[in-house]
């Protein structure tokens, strides 16, 4: 039950935000109710206004690795913002973060920073259009690759909770030009390149699928796709926003060895704050204004204060084991939810990769979308807030993955598998 200082917040926000909130998800949509409102984060913990206390597996949606107010982040956000919390001109932070990212993904050879992942999939589609001088773009049913109108296209997370195949408001001249195919098909792409392999400007892939729930790519799918766009002269781009700096130290890219020709960043490489970046081969980044001719700028690109957060954030996870402890701690959360369902006799399936999971409330292994969808999403809406009770925060939708920072210990780990067995008996 939320607390009556949320409920009353709730219902003033409502007065002021569309449906009370400033992003889907966070309304509980999904498993309905009245979210609580967040006073304060230290570590792995959240405290909302009522003073109501939470272990945390959401994050803010994943780039808090660190955890919530990390001593070395918020003094770098200090020192940062003492000197100007923006410029809109040239700084040596930019060069800092950047040259951090280019020594963990070889493949961004140049790169360009934004404000935000969805800004950075738009602004690397558009490049990659430029690029080829083709048109269109191949997505996967229920990736989301962020909300610009041409890839809301049969996509994942907030509009898969609210049942919505795509997003009022988006032109149908927009939609013709993408194309969307079930993930981890490998036989769906090859049949869309037969069909359009003249008009194919790019295929954007989230190599470990995030947004419909944590879902590995198949063995050979990744490689299947670098393939398919080298011969028919298409750009492979990986959105990593998800899973740049969290699946390990050089992304997805480095974990399946695979070098995408473009690759888009957010969360992690801000440490926390508003943030984006887009980069690959320099040929391909030298079309980008005022180099080249494909049009893309920015105000608060590259703010001084978001680069100072991504900078002590990569450099803290350079520490000798950081991912090592984060894949331990990963494994101890997912094995044991595993283990209470079994405990309890409920189908489901954890799937994870490194310190992102999702348990999928279905009897069989989850591979794409309409897998995911099979999943019983009223049984995650009961166990998603007996655990909110019992003091774990997960995410509010089936469809989202949770995420493990280095603030978590064995302990809030092990306080959440009891939550989850305890939830799961109900």
């Amino acid at each position: 039950m939320t607390g009556p200082r949320s409920q009353e917040l709730f219902e003033h926000a409502g007065r002021l935000f569309p449906g009370a909130v400033n992003s889907p998800v966070r309304a509980f949509r999904g498993v309905g109710g009245i979210p609580p409102f967040v006073a304060s984060g230290h570590r792995a913990e959240l405290i909302d206004v009522d003073g109501k206390h939470y272990v945390d597996f959401v994050g803010s949606w994943g780039p808090l690795i660190l955890g919530h107010a990390h001593p070395a982040v918020v003094a770098a956000i200090s020192e940062a913002a003492a000197g100007g919390t923006s410029f809109g001109a040239p700084h040596e932070r930019e060069i800092q973060l950047a040259e951090l990212i280019r020594a963990a993904m070889p493949s961004i050879e140049r790169l360009r920073f934004v404000s935000s992942g969805t800004e950075a999939t738009m602004s690397a589609l558009r490049l990659a259009r430029g690029f080829t001088g083709r048109t269109k773009i191949l997505k996967f049913d229920g990736s989301y690759h962020g909300h610009s109108d041409g890839l809301l296209v049969a996509a994942g997370s907030g509009l898969l909770t609210s049942g919505l195949a795509a997003s009022a408001g988006v032109p149908p001249s927009w939609t013709t030009e993408t194309l969307s195919v079930p993930y981890n098909n490998l036989r769906s792409v090859e049949e869309a390149f037969a069909l359009h392999h003249d008009a194919i400007a790019a295929i954007i892939v989230e190599p470990v699928a995030g947004n419909m729930g944590v879902i590995s790519p198949a063995e050979g799918f990744l490689q299947g796709l670098r393939k398919l766009t080298s011969d028919n002269g298409a750009l492979l781009v990986f959105d990593e926003v998800i899973t740049g700096f969290r699946v390990g130290p050089g992304g997805a890219q480095v974990r399946y060895g695979i070098t995408p020709d473009l690759t888009c960043l957010g969360k992690i490489i801000g440490g926390g704050l508003p943030v984006g970046a887009y980069g690959g081969r320099s040929d391909v980044m030298s079309l980008v204004a005022p180099e080249g001719p494909v049009y893309q700028a920015g105000t608060l690109s590259g703010n001084p204060v978001s680069m100072a957060a991504g900078i002590a954030t990569l450099h803290l996870l350079s520490q000798k084991d950081a991912y090592q402890r984060l894949d331990t701690l990963g494994k101890q959360l997912a094995d044991g939810l595993a283990d209470a369902a079994r405990t309890v006799e409920t189908p489901i399936q954890v799937q994870r990769v490194g310190s992102m999971l999702t348990p999928f409330f279905t009897d069989a292994p989850v591979a794409d979308e309409l897998s995911a969808k099979r999943s019983d999403t009223d049984r995650y809406a009961s166990f998603f807030h007996a655990l909110l009770a019992d003091g774990i925060y997960p995410p509010p939708s089936q469809f989202e993955a949770w995420f493990v920072s280095l603030a978590h210990t064995e302990r809030d780990v092990q306080q959440a598998v009891a939550a989850a067995e305890r939830a799961l008996k109900k």
